[in-house]
Protein backbone atom coordinates (compact mmCIF):
# COMPACT_ATOMS: atom_id res chain seq x y z
CA UNK A 1 0.00 0.00 0.00
CA UNK A 2 2.84 2.38 0.85
CA UNK A 3 4.55 1.74 -2.44
CA UNK A 4 1.27 2.28 -4.26
CA UNK A 5 0.77 5.60 -2.46
CA UNK A 6 4.29 6.78 -3.23
CA UNK A 7 3.88 5.90 -6.87
CA UNK A 8 0.61 7.79 -7.02
CA UNK A 9 2.26 10.86 -5.48
CA UNK A 10 5.14 10.77 -7.96
CA UNK A 11 2.66 10.54 -10.78
CA UNK A 12 0.98 13.70 -9.52
CA UNK A 13 -2.12 12.04 -8.05
CA UNK A 14 -3.49 13.28 -4.73
CA UNK A 15 -2.00 11.48 -1.77
CA UNK A 16 -5.42 11.05 -0.26
CA UNK A 17 -5.98 8.29 -2.79
CA UNK A 18 -3.54 6.27 -0.71
CA UNK A 19 -6.13 6.26 2.04
CA UNK A 20 -4.04 7.48 4.92
CA UNK A 21 -5.94 6.40 8.06
CA UNK A 22 -7.15 8.99 10.48
CA UNK A 23 -6.68 8.86 14.22
CA UNK A 24 -3.79 6.42 14.26
CA UNK A 25 -1.35 6.88 17.13
CA UNK A 26 2.24 8.00 16.45
CA UNK A 27 5.46 7.62 18.33
CA UNK A 28 6.38 11.32 18.44
CA UNK A 29 5.16 13.64 21.19
CA UNK A 30 3.56 16.94 20.29
CA UNK A 31 2.03 19.85 22.07
CA UNK A 32 -1.54 18.88 23.01
CA UNK A 33 -4.35 20.47 20.96
CA UNK A 34 -6.43 22.73 23.09
CA UNK A 35 -8.99 20.54 24.95
CA UNK A 36 -7.47 17.29 23.70
CA UNK A 37 -7.05 14.30 25.89
CA UNK A 38 -4.02 11.99 25.71
CA UNK A 39 -4.65 8.59 24.21
CA UNK A 40 -2.22 5.72 24.07
CA UNK A 41 -0.90 5.02 20.60
CA UNK A 42 -2.26 2.09 18.70
CA UNK A 43 0.56 -0.33 17.88
CA UNK A 44 -1.50 -1.84 15.07
CA UNK A 45 -1.34 1.33 12.91
CA UNK A 46 2.33 2.36 12.22
CA UNK A 47 2.67 5.69 10.40
CA UNK A 48 4.25 4.19 7.28
CA UNK A 49 1.69 5.93 5.01
CA UNK A 50 2.89 9.22 6.48
CA UNK A 51 6.39 8.22 5.49
CA UNK A 52 5.16 7.66 1.94
CA UNK A 53 3.68 11.15 2.04
CA UNK A 54 7.00 12.52 3.28
CA UNK A 55 8.75 10.96 0.32
CA UNK A 56 6.26 12.60 -1.98
CA UNK A 57 6.87 15.92 -0.23
CA UNK A 58 10.63 15.59 -0.60
CA UNK A 59 10.31 14.58 -4.26
CA UNK A 60 8.57 17.88 -4.98
CA UNK A 61 10.79 20.87 -5.70
CA UNK A 62 8.10 23.53 -5.94
CA UNK A 63 7.37 25.20 -2.59
CA UNK A 64 3.79 25.99 -3.48
CA UNK A 65 3.15 22.41 -4.54
CA UNK A 66 4.65 21.14 -1.26
CA UNK A 67 2.33 23.37 0.74
CA UNK A 68 -0.69 22.30 -1.32
CA UNK A 69 0.23 18.63 -0.96
CA UNK A 70 0.49 18.99 2.85
CA UNK A 71 -2.86 20.81 3.01
CA UNK A 72 -4.49 18.12 0.89
CA UNK A 73 -3.47 15.45 3.47
CA UNK A 74 -4.06 17.27 6.72
CA UNK A 75 -7.43 15.55 7.04
CA UNK A 76 -5.73 12.14 6.66
CA UNK A 77 -3.95 12.42 10.04
CA UNK A 78 -6.94 13.41 12.16
CA UNK A 79 -10.13 15.44 12.43
CA UNK A 80 -8.38 18.38 10.83
CA UNK A 81 -9.14 20.81 8.08
CA UNK A 82 -6.57 22.96 6.24
CA UNK A 83 -7.84 26.52 6.17
CA UNK A 84 -4.95 28.36 4.57
CA UNK A 85 -1.29 28.12 3.67
CA UNK A 86 1.36 30.84 3.80
CA UNK A 87 4.79 31.01 2.26
CA UNK A 88 7.48 33.53 3.05
CA UNK A 89 8.38 35.31 -0.18
CA UNK A 90 11.08 38.00 -0.12
CA UNK A 91 10.63 38.42 3.64
CA UNK A 92 6.85 38.77 3.48
CA UNK A 93 4.14 36.20 4.31
CA UNK A 94 1.98 35.55 1.29
CA UNK A 95 -1.27 33.61 1.58
CA UNK A 96 -0.60 31.21 -1.21
CA UNK A 97 -3.30 28.59 -0.75
CA UNK A 98 -6.52 29.95 0.78
CA UNK A 99 -9.40 27.60 1.44
CA UNK A 100 -11.82 27.95 -1.46
CA UNK A 101 -14.75 27.47 0.89
CA UNK A 102 -13.94 30.59 2.89
CA UNK A 103 -14.99 34.06 1.86
CA UNK A 104 -13.16 37.43 1.97
CA UNK A 105 -13.92 37.94 5.68
CA UNK A 106 -12.61 34.48 6.45
CA UNK A 107 -9.32 35.14 4.60
CA UNK A 108 -8.85 38.61 6.10
CA UNK A 109 -9.36 37.40 9.70
CA UNK A 110 -6.96 34.52 9.28
CA UNK A 111 -4.41 36.71 7.54
CA UNK A 112 -4.30 39.27 10.37
CA UNK A 113 -4.03 36.57 13.05
CA UNK A 114 -1.19 34.75 11.30
CA UNK A 115 0.90 37.88 10.77
CA UNK A 116 0.59 38.76 14.48
CA UNK A 117 2.20 35.45 15.59
CA UNK A 118 5.65 36.66 14.44
CA UNK A 119 6.92 33.20 13.50
CA UNK A 120 5.47 31.29 16.47
CA UNK A 121 2.71 28.67 16.65
CA UNK A 122 -0.52 29.96 18.04
CA UNK A 123 -4.29 29.82 18.06
CA UNK A 124 -6.13 31.44 15.20
CA UNK A 125 -9.78 32.36 15.24
CA UNK A 126 -11.28 31.12 12.01
CA UNK A 127 -14.79 32.42 11.42
CA UNK A 128 -17.29 29.55 11.44
CA UNK A 129 -14.83 27.05 12.95
CA UNK A 130 -14.59 25.80 16.56
CA UNK A 131 -10.83 25.42 16.82
CA UNK A 132 -8.00 26.86 14.76
CA UNK A 133 -4.24 26.90 15.03
CA UNK A 134 -1.44 28.33 12.91
CA UNK A 135 1.51 25.94 12.72
CA UNK A 136 4.84 27.55 11.84
CA UNK A 137 6.94 25.81 9.18
CA UNK A 138 10.51 26.36 10.38
CA UNK A 139 13.70 25.26 8.69
CA UNK A 140 17.46 25.82 9.16
CA UNK A 141 17.15 29.10 7.34
CA UNK A 142 14.25 30.36 9.45
CA UNK A 143 10.51 30.56 8.89
CA UNK A 144 9.24 29.19 5.58
CA UNK A 145 5.56 29.80 6.16
CA UNK A 146 2.43 28.69 8.02
CA UNK A 147 -0.13 25.95 7.86
CA UNK A 148 -3.48 27.03 9.32
CA UNK A 149 -5.50 24.05 10.56
CA UNK A 150 -8.89 23.69 12.31
CA UNK A 151 -10.41 20.64 14.05
CA UNK A 152 -14.04 19.74 13.96
CA UNK A 153 -13.59 17.40 17.00
CA UNK A 154 -11.03 16.70 19.65
CA UNK A 155 -8.02 14.94 18.15
CA UNK A 156 -6.26 12.16 20.02
CA UNK A 157 -2.67 12.30 21.18
CA UNK A 158 -1.65 10.10 18.30
CA UNK A 159 -3.36 12.42 15.86
CA UNK A 160 -1.42 15.31 17.44
CA UNK A 161 1.76 13.39 16.85
CA UNK A 162 0.88 12.65 13.22
CA UNK A 163 -0.01 16.29 12.59
CA UNK A 164 3.26 17.36 14.16
CA UNK A 165 5.13 14.91 11.93
CA UNK A 166 3.27 16.21 8.90
CA UNK A 167 4.25 19.76 9.86
CA UNK A 168 7.89 18.72 10.35
CA UNK A 169 7.98 16.83 7.07
CA UNK A 170 6.42 19.79 5.30
CA UNK A 171 8.91 22.20 6.87
CA UNK A 172 11.81 19.89 6.00
CA UNK A 173 10.54 19.47 2.43
CA UNK A 174 10.22 23.25 2.13
CA UNK A 175 13.81 23.64 3.43
CA UNK A 176 15.00 21.13 0.85
CA UNK A 177 13.01 22.88 -1.91
CA UNK A 178 14.32 26.28 -0.83
CA UNK A 179 17.87 24.92 -0.78
CA UNK A 180 17.34 23.32 -4.16
CA UNK A 181 15.89 26.54 -5.55
CA UNK A 182 18.76 28.54 -4.16
CA UNK A 183 21.23 26.09 -5.64
CA UNK A 184 19.49 26.48 -8.99
CA UNK A 185 19.45 30.22 -8.60
CA UNK A 186 23.11 30.16 -7.64
CA UNK A 187 23.87 27.95 -10.62
CA UNK A 188 21.91 30.24 -12.92
CA UNK A 189 23.58 33.28 -11.38
CA UNK A 190 26.96 31.62 -11.80
CA UNK A 191 26.10 30.82 -15.41
CA UNK A 192 24.92 34.39 -15.92
CA UNK A 193 28.11 35.73 -14.36
CA UNK A 194 30.19 33.47 -16.56
CA UNK A 195 28.29 34.58 -19.63
CA UNK A 196 28.63 38.19 -18.56
CA UNK A 197 32.33 37.67 -17.99
CA UNK A 198 32.68 36.09 -21.43
CA UNK A 199 30.70 38.98 -22.93
CA UNK A 200 32.86 41.51 -21.11
CA UNK A 201 35.99 39.68 -22.24
CA UNK A 202 34.81 39.74 -25.85
CA UNK A 203 33.88 43.38 -25.49
CA UNK A 204 37.26 44.14 -23.95
CA UNK A 205 39.00 42.36 -26.79
CA UNK A 206 36.83 44.26 -29.28
CA UNK A 207 37.62 47.55 -27.52
CA UNK A 208 41.32 46.72 -27.55
CA UNK A 209 41.16 45.92 -31.25
CA UNK A 210 39.14 49.09 -31.91
CA UNK A 211 41.52 51.17 -29.81
CA UNK A 212 44.46 49.65 -31.66
CA UNK A 213 42.88 50.46 -35.01
CA UNK A 214 42.04 53.96 -33.89
CA UNK A 215 45.63 54.44 -32.76
CA UNK A 216 46.79 53.20 -36.14
CA UNK A 217 44.48 55.70 -37.89
CA UNK A 218 45.64 58.57 -35.67
CA UNK A 219 49.30 57.64 -36.12
CA UNK A 220 49.00 57.26 -39.90
CA UNK A 221 47.27 60.62 -40.34
CA UNK A 222 49.59 62.29 -37.83
CA UNK A 223 52.61 61.05 -39.79
CA UNK A 224 51.08 62.43 -42.97
CA UNK A 225 50.52 65.80 -41.29
CA UNK A 226 54.01 65.83 -39.79
CA UNK A 227 55.52 65.10 -43.20
CA UNK A 228 53.58 68.01 -44.69
CA UNK A 229 51.56 65.66 -46.86
CA UNK A 230 48.65 67.09 -48.71
CA UNK A 231 45.56 65.65 -50.36
CA UNK A 232 47.39 62.84 -52.15
CA UNK A 233 49.14 61.67 -48.98
CA UNK A 234 45.91 61.70 -46.94
CA UNK A 235 43.92 59.74 -49.52
CA UNK A 236 46.82 57.31 -49.89
CA UNK A 237 46.87 56.68 -46.14
CA UNK A 238 43.08 56.16 -46.10
CA UNK A 239 43.37 53.66 -48.95
CA UNK A 240 46.06 51.73 -47.06
CA UNK A 241 43.97 51.69 -43.86
CA UNK A 242 40.69 50.54 -45.43
CA UNK A 243 41.61 48.77 -48.65
CA UNK A 244 38.88 50.64 -50.54
CA UNK A 245 39.46 52.99 -53.49
CA UNK A 246 39.32 56.61 -52.32
CA UNK A 247 38.11 59.63 -54.25
CA UNK A 248 37.90 63.36 -53.63
CA UNK A 249 35.41 65.59 -55.45
CA UNK A 250 35.25 69.36 -55.34
CA UNK A 251 32.24 71.40 -54.31
CA UNK A 252 30.66 70.95 -57.75
CA UNK A 253 31.16 67.19 -58.06
CA UNK A 254 34.23 67.28 -60.30
CA UNK A 255 36.91 64.72 -59.54
CA UNK A 256 39.98 66.10 -57.77
CA UNK A 257 41.82 62.84 -57.11
CA UNK A 258 41.35 59.06 -57.14
CA UNK A 259 43.50 56.63 -55.15
CA UNK A 260 43.26 52.91 -55.83
CA UNK A 261 41.96 50.78 -58.69
CA UNK A 262 38.79 51.14 -60.73
CA UNK A 263 38.88 54.82 -61.70
CA UNK A 264 36.19 55.55 -64.34
CA UNK A 265 37.53 56.95 -67.59
CA UNK A 266 36.09 59.35 -68.40
CA UNK A 267 34.81 60.42 -65.01
CA UNK A 268 31.07 61.17 -65.27
CA UNK A 269 29.98 64.80 -65.23
CA UNK A 270 27.69 65.60 -62.26
CA UNK A 271 24.17 66.94 -62.52
CA UNK A 272 24.43 70.28 -60.65
CA UNK A 273 20.93 70.21 -59.09
CA UNK A 274 21.13 66.59 -57.94
CA UNK A 275 24.67 67.02 -56.69
CA UNK A 276 23.69 70.03 -54.60
CA UNK A 277 20.69 68.14 -53.17
CA UNK A 278 22.95 65.20 -52.29
CA UNK A 279 25.48 67.46 -50.57
CA UNK A 280 22.85 69.15 -48.44
CA UNK A 281 21.26 65.81 -47.49
CA UNK A 282 24.57 64.26 -46.38
CA UNK A 283 25.55 67.45 -44.55
CA UNK A 284 22.31 67.38 -42.54
CA UNK A 285 23.04 63.83 -41.35
CA UNK A 286 26.26 64.97 -39.73
CA UNK A 287 28.30 61.89 -40.65
CA UNK A 288 29.17 59.46 -43.45
CA UNK A 289 26.24 58.37 -45.62
CA UNK A 290 25.89 55.68 -48.26
CA UNK A 291 25.02 56.99 -51.72
CA UNK A 292 24.75 54.10 -54.19
CA UNK A 293 28.15 52.38 -54.25
CA UNK A 294 29.97 55.00 -52.17
CA UNK A 295 30.36 55.87 -48.51
CA UNK A 296 30.51 59.66 -48.57
CA UNK A 297 31.70 62.19 -46.01
CA UNK A 298 31.19 65.91 -46.65
CA UNK A 299 34.11 68.18 -45.83
CA UNK A 300 32.82 71.45 -44.42
CA UNK A 301 35.10 73.23 -41.96
CA UNK A 302 33.36 76.21 -40.35
CA UNK A 303 30.15 75.29 -42.19
CA UNK A 304 31.47 75.87 -45.75
CA UNK A 305 31.28 72.80 -47.99
CA UNK A 306 34.62 72.30 -49.74
CA UNK A 307 33.90 68.91 -51.32
CA UNK A 308 33.48 65.23 -50.45
CA UNK A 309 35.77 62.38 -49.48
CA UNK A 310 34.39 58.93 -50.33
CA UNK A 311 35.17 55.22 -50.16
CA UNK A 312 34.12 53.22 -53.22
CA UNK A 313 32.31 50.23 -51.66
CA UNK A 314 29.95 48.55 -54.18
CA UNK A 315 29.48 45.43 -51.97
CA UNK A 316 28.62 47.38 -48.81
CA UNK A 317 31.54 45.83 -46.92
CA UNK A 318 32.72 48.91 -45.03
CA UNK A 319 32.60 48.30 -41.26
CA UNK A 320 32.80 50.63 -38.27
CA UNK A 321 36.59 50.74 -38.56
CA UNK A 322 36.39 51.94 -42.16
CA UNK A 323 33.82 54.56 -41.16
CA UNK A 324 36.09 55.75 -38.33
CA UNK A 325 39.05 56.06 -40.70
CA UNK A 326 36.92 57.89 -43.27
CA UNK A 327 35.66 60.42 -40.72
CA UNK A 328 39.14 61.19 -39.39
CA UNK A 329 40.66 61.39 -42.88
CA UNK A 330 37.84 63.76 -43.89
CA UNK A 331 38.62 65.96 -40.90
CA UNK A 332 42.34 66.05 -41.79
CA UNK A 333 41.64 66.71 -45.46
CA UNK A 334 39.08 69.42 -44.64
CA UNK A 335 41.70 71.23 -42.56
CA UNK A 336 44.24 70.84 -45.37
CA UNK A 337 41.84 72.15 -48.03
CA UNK A 338 40.75 75.00 -45.78
CA UNK A 339 44.40 75.93 -45.20
CA UNK A 340 45.14 75.79 -48.92
CA UNK A 341 42.04 77.87 -49.60
CA UNK A 342 43.19 80.47 -47.10
CA UNK A 343 46.68 80.55 -48.61
CA UNK A 344 45.21 80.78 -52.11
CA UNK A 345 42.99 83.65 -51.01
CA UNK A 346 45.93 85.48 -49.45
CA UNK A 347 48.12 84.88 -52.49
CA UNK A 348 45.32 85.95 -54.81
CA UNK A 349 44.89 89.18 -52.85
CA UNK A 350 48.62 89.92 -52.96
CA UNK A 351 48.77 89.10 -56.66
CA UNK A 352 45.85 91.43 -57.28
CA UNK A 353 47.59 94.21 -55.45
CA UNK A 354 50.69 93.69 -57.61
CA UNK A 355 48.67 93.66 -60.84
CA UNK A 356 46.72 96.73 -59.74
CA UNK A 357 50.00 98.54 -59.12
CA UNK A 358 51.40 97.41 -62.49
CA UNK A 359 48.30 98.64 -64.31
CA UNK A 360 48.49 101.97 -62.52
CA UNK A 361 52.26 102.27 -62.91
CA UNK A 362 54.74 101.35 -60.19
CA UNK A 363 58.42 101.24 -59.36
CA UNK A 364 60.06 98.63 -61.58
CA UNK A 365 62.51 97.35 -58.95
CA UNK A 366 59.67 96.73 -56.51
CA UNK A 367 57.58 95.10 -59.24
CA UNK A 368 60.40 92.69 -60.14
CA UNK A 369 60.94 91.71 -56.50
CA UNK A 370 57.25 91.20 -55.71
CA UNK A 371 56.57 89.17 -58.86
CA UNK A 372 59.58 86.98 -58.12
CA UNK A 373 58.04 86.13 -54.74
CA UNK A 374 55.07 84.66 -56.62
CA UNK A 375 57.26 82.77 -59.07
CA UNK A 376 56.37 85.12 -61.91
CA UNK A 377 59.22 86.42 -64.10
CA UNK A 378 58.53 90.02 -65.11
CA UNK A 379 61.90 90.12 -66.90
CA UNK A 380 60.36 88.04 -69.67
CA UNK A 381 58.13 89.55 -72.34
CA UNK A 382 54.64 90.14 -70.93
CA UNK A 383 51.21 90.61 -72.49
CA UNK A 384 48.18 92.17 -70.88
CA UNK A 385 45.05 90.05 -71.40
CA UNK A 386 41.52 91.24 -70.67
CA UNK A 387 38.68 88.69 -70.30
CA UNK A 388 34.99 89.53 -70.32
CA UNK A 389 32.53 86.65 -70.28
CA UNK A 390 28.88 87.34 -71.06
CA UNK A 391 26.90 88.13 -67.92
CA UNK A 392 29.47 86.44 -65.70
CA UNK A 393 30.22 88.60 -62.65
CA UNK A 394 34.00 88.67 -62.12
CA UNK A 395 33.86 87.51 -58.49
CA UNK A 396 36.63 85.62 -56.68
CA UNK A 397 35.43 82.28 -57.99
CA UNK A 398 35.55 83.45 -61.61
CA UNK A 399 38.94 85.09 -61.08
CA UNK A 400 40.26 81.76 -59.77
CA UNK A 401 38.70 79.97 -62.72
CA UNK A 402 40.37 82.29 -65.22
CA UNK A 403 43.74 82.03 -63.46
CA UNK A 404 43.53 78.24 -63.24
CA UNK A 405 42.47 77.92 -66.86
CA UNK A 406 45.28 80.19 -68.04
CA UNK A 407 47.82 78.06 -66.18
CA UNK A 408 46.26 74.97 -67.71
CA UNK A 409 46.93 76.22 -71.26
CA UNK A 410 50.53 77.12 -70.46
CA UNK A 411 50.00 80.80 -69.77
CA UNK A 412 51.32 81.61 -66.26
CA UNK A 413 49.80 84.90 -65.18
CA UNK A 414 49.21 87.46 -62.47
CA UNK A 415 45.46 88.04 -62.18
CA UNK A 416 43.18 90.76 -60.89
CA UNK A 417 39.66 91.92 -61.60
CA UNK A 418 37.77 95.04 -62.56
CA UNK A 419 34.04 95.78 -62.42
CA UNK A 420 33.15 93.81 -65.55
CA UNK A 421 36.31 92.00 -66.63
CA UNK A 422 39.36 90.07 -65.46
CA UNK A 423 42.90 91.28 -66.19
CA UNK A 424 45.94 89.04 -66.61
CA UNK A 425 49.59 89.94 -66.96
CA UNK A 426 50.84 86.86 -68.79
CA UNK A 427 54.32 85.55 -69.54
CA UNK A 428 54.92 85.06 -73.26
CA UNK A 429 52.62 85.61 -76.19
CA UNK A 430 49.26 83.88 -75.65
CA UNK A 431 47.89 81.41 -78.15
CA UNK A 432 45.18 82.88 -80.36
CA UNK A 433 42.50 80.38 -79.35
CA UNK A 434 43.64 78.20 -76.41
CA UNK A 435 42.47 80.40 -73.50
CA UNK A 436 39.10 81.18 -75.11
CA UNK A 437 38.34 77.54 -75.92
CA UNK A 438 39.39 76.36 -72.45
CA UNK A 439 37.22 78.99 -70.73
CA UNK A 440 34.28 78.05 -72.97
CA UNK A 441 34.62 74.44 -71.78
CA UNK A 442 35.06 75.49 -68.17
CA UNK A 443 32.07 77.85 -68.06
CA UNK A 444 29.82 75.93 -70.45
CA UNK A 445 29.17 79.05 -72.58
CA UNK A 446 30.84 80.59 -75.62
CA UNK A 447 29.73 84.21 -75.12
CA UNK A 448 33.13 85.48 -74.05
CA UNK A 449 35.57 88.02 -75.45
CA UNK A 450 39.31 88.30 -74.88
CA UNK A 451 41.54 91.25 -75.75
CA UNK A 452 45.34 90.95 -75.89
CA UNK A 453 47.81 93.85 -75.90
CA UNK A 454 51.02 94.15 -77.82
CA UNK A 455 54.20 92.99 -76.10
CA UNK A 456 55.52 94.55 -72.89
CA UNK A 457 59.29 94.58 -72.55
CA UNK A 458 59.35 96.51 -69.26
CA UNK A 459 56.83 96.94 -66.41
CA UNK A 460 56.65 100.65 -67.17
CA UNK A 461 54.70 100.15 -70.39
CA UNK A 462 52.07 97.87 -68.82
CA UNK A 463 49.53 100.70 -68.15
CA UNK A 464 49.54 101.58 -71.87
CA UNK A 465 49.33 97.93 -72.85
CA UNK A 466 46.28 97.56 -70.60
CA UNK A 467 44.53 100.23 -72.65
CA UNK A 468 45.52 98.36 -75.81
CA UNK A 469 43.96 95.15 -74.48
CA UNK A 470 40.76 97.05 -73.63
CA UNK A 471 40.76 98.55 -77.14
CA UNK A 472 41.13 95.09 -78.68
CA UNK A 473 38.32 93.80 -76.46
CA UNK A 474 35.93 96.61 -77.42
CA UNK A 475 36.70 96.35 -81.14
CA UNK A 476 35.94 92.61 -81.00
CA UNK A 477 32.71 93.14 -79.03
CA UNK A 478 31.51 95.73 -81.59
CA UNK A 479 32.22 93.44 -84.53
CA UNK A 480 29.87 90.96 -86.14
CA UNK A 481 31.85 88.06 -84.65
CA UNK A 482 31.88 89.38 -81.10
CA UNK A 483 33.04 86.21 -79.32
CA UNK A 484 36.66 85.06 -79.38
CA UNK A 485 40.15 86.50 -78.99
CA UNK A 486 41.54 89.65 -80.62
CA UNK A 487 45.13 90.90 -80.48
CA UNK A 488 45.82 94.62 -80.53
CA UNK A 489 48.56 94.00 -83.06
CA UNK A 490 45.92 92.67 -85.46
CA UNK A 491 43.63 95.71 -85.26
CA UNK A 492 45.36 97.65 -87.99
CA UNK A 493 43.42 100.85 -88.73
CA UNK A 494 41.07 100.20 -85.81
CA UNK A 495 43.91 100.94 -83.44
CA UNK A 496 43.61 104.69 -84.10
CA UNK A 497 39.84 104.88 -84.44
CA UNK A 498 37.59 105.76 -81.57
CA UNK A 499 37.98 108.02 -78.53
CA UNK A 500 40.93 108.23 -76.28
CA UNK A 501 43.73 108.03 -78.88
CA UNK A 502 46.62 110.49 -78.56
CA UNK A 503 49.81 111.44 -80.35
CA UNK A 504 51.66 108.47 -78.92
CA UNK A 505 49.07 106.06 -80.29
CA UNK A 506 49.24 107.65 -83.72
CA UNK A 507 53.01 107.56 -83.70
CA UNK A 508 52.92 103.93 -82.69
CA UNK A 509 50.63 103.08 -85.59
CA UNK A 510 52.89 104.91 -88.03
CA UNK A 511 55.99 103.20 -86.65
CA UNK A 512 54.36 99.80 -86.99
CA UNK A 513 53.59 100.25 -90.70
CA UNK A 514 56.25 102.72 -91.88
CA UNK A 515 59.00 102.46 -89.29
CA UNK A 516 61.42 100.44 -91.43
CA UNK A 517 60.94 102.77 -94.41
CA UNK A 518 61.43 105.85 -92.24
CA UNK A 519 64.66 104.42 -90.80
CA UNK A 520 65.89 103.49 -94.29
CA UNK A 521 65.23 107.00 -95.59
CA UNK A 522 67.12 108.50 -92.64
CA UNK A 523 70.17 106.31 -93.16
CA UNK A 524 70.32 106.56 -96.93
CA UNK A 525 68.82 110.01 -97.45
CA UNK A 526 66.15 108.34 -99.59
CA UNK A 527 62.46 109.24 -100.15
CA UNK A 528 60.68 105.92 -99.98
CA UNK A 529 57.97 107.13 -97.57
CA UNK A 530 57.30 110.23 -99.67
CA UNK A 531 57.18 108.06 -102.79
CA UNK A 532 54.62 105.77 -101.15
CA UNK A 533 52.55 108.77 -100.03
CA UNK A 534 52.49 110.25 -103.57
CA UNK A 535 51.62 106.82 -104.99
CA UNK A 536 48.52 106.69 -102.78
CA UNK A 537 47.68 110.36 -103.43
CA UNK A 538 47.45 109.64 -107.18
CA UNK A 539 45.43 106.47 -106.69
CA UNK A 540 48.25 104.18 -107.74
CA UNK A 541 48.70 105.81 -111.16
CA UNK A 542 52.32 105.29 -112.22
CA UNK A 543 52.57 108.13 -114.74
CA UNK A 544 51.06 110.79 -112.49
CA UNK A 545 53.04 109.65 -109.48
CA UNK A 546 56.33 109.66 -111.40
CA UNK A 547 55.57 113.08 -112.86
CA UNK A 548 54.82 114.58 -109.41
CA UNK A 549 58.11 113.21 -108.14
CA UNK A 550 59.96 114.29 -111.31
CA UNK A 551 61.38 110.80 -111.74
CA UNK A 552 61.17 108.21 -114.48
CA UNK A 553 58.48 105.55 -114.32
CA UNK A 554 61.12 102.82 -114.10
CA UNK A 555 62.60 104.60 -111.08
CA UNK A 556 59.13 104.60 -109.48
CA UNK A 557 58.80 100.87 -110.10
CA UNK A 558 62.21 100.30 -108.54
CA UNK A 559 61.27 102.37 -105.47
CA UNK A 560 57.92 100.51 -105.00
CA UNK A 561 59.76 97.19 -105.22
CA UNK A 562 62.20 98.36 -102.56
CA UNK A 563 59.26 99.49 -100.39
CA UNK A 564 57.81 95.96 -100.60
CA UNK A 565 61.17 94.39 -99.72
CA UNK A 566 62.03 96.68 -96.81
CA UNK A 567 58.59 96.97 -95.16
CA UNK A 568 57.47 93.39 -95.78
CA UNK A 569 54.01 94.61 -96.79
CA UNK A 570 52.19 93.67 -99.96
CA UNK A 571 50.72 96.64 -101.82
CA UNK A 572 48.30 94.35 -103.62
CA UNK A 573 46.79 93.16 -100.31
CA UNK A 574 43.70 95.23 -99.52
CA UNK A 575 44.26 95.26 -95.71
CA UNK A 576 47.97 96.15 -96.00
CA UNK A 577 47.25 98.78 -98.66
CA UNK A 578 44.60 100.47 -96.47
CA UNK A 579 46.79 100.55 -93.37
CA UNK A 580 49.79 101.84 -95.34
CA UNK A 581 47.72 104.60 -96.90
CA UNK A 582 46.34 105.71 -93.52
CA UNK A 583 49.81 105.56 -92.01
CA UNK A 584 51.27 107.78 -94.75
CA UNK A 585 48.44 110.31 -94.27
CA UNK A 586 49.02 110.45 -90.50
CA UNK A 587 52.80 110.71 -91.09
CA UNK A 588 52.39 113.54 -93.51
CA UNK A 589 49.51 115.53 -92.03
CA UNK A 590 49.43 114.90 -88.24
CA UNK A 591 53.09 114.16 -87.66
CA UNK A 592 54.38 116.62 -90.23
CA UNK A 593 56.37 114.03 -92.09
CA UNK A 594 58.57 113.55 -89.04
CA UNK A 595 60.53 110.36 -88.66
Amino acid sequence: MVGHSARNMRRGRPVQEAGLPRGRPGRYPTAPWTGARPHPPSPADPPHELLALSRALFDTRDEGEILRLAMDHVSDVGPYRAEAGYLKVHGQLVQLVPNPQGGPDHASAVDRAVRELMGQDGPVAVPGRSRGRALALHGPGGLHGYLVVTSHSRPTHAQHVLLALLVRFTAAALSAAVAHRRRQEDALELQRLRQERATLQRRLISLEVKAGYQRAVHEALAQVAAAGGGEKAITGALHELTGFPVLVEDRFGRLRSWTGPGRPDPYPDPDPARHEEMLQGVARRGGPARIKDRLICVMRPRGEILGVLALVDPRDEADDYAVFALEHAATSLALELSHLRHLAGTELRLRRELVDDLLAGTDEASAYARSEAFGHDLHRTQYVVVVRWGSQIPDDAFVRTVGRTASGVGMPSLVTRRSDHVVLVAEGRPDHHALYEALARETGTIDGTIGVSSRCDTPGVIPGRYQEALRALEVRRQSRSRYGTTFFDDLGLYRILGPGNDYQELEGFVREWLGQLIDYDRRHRAELVETLSRYFDYGGNYAETAESLTIHRSTLRYRLQRIREISGHDLTNVEDRLNLQVATRVWKIMLGGSG
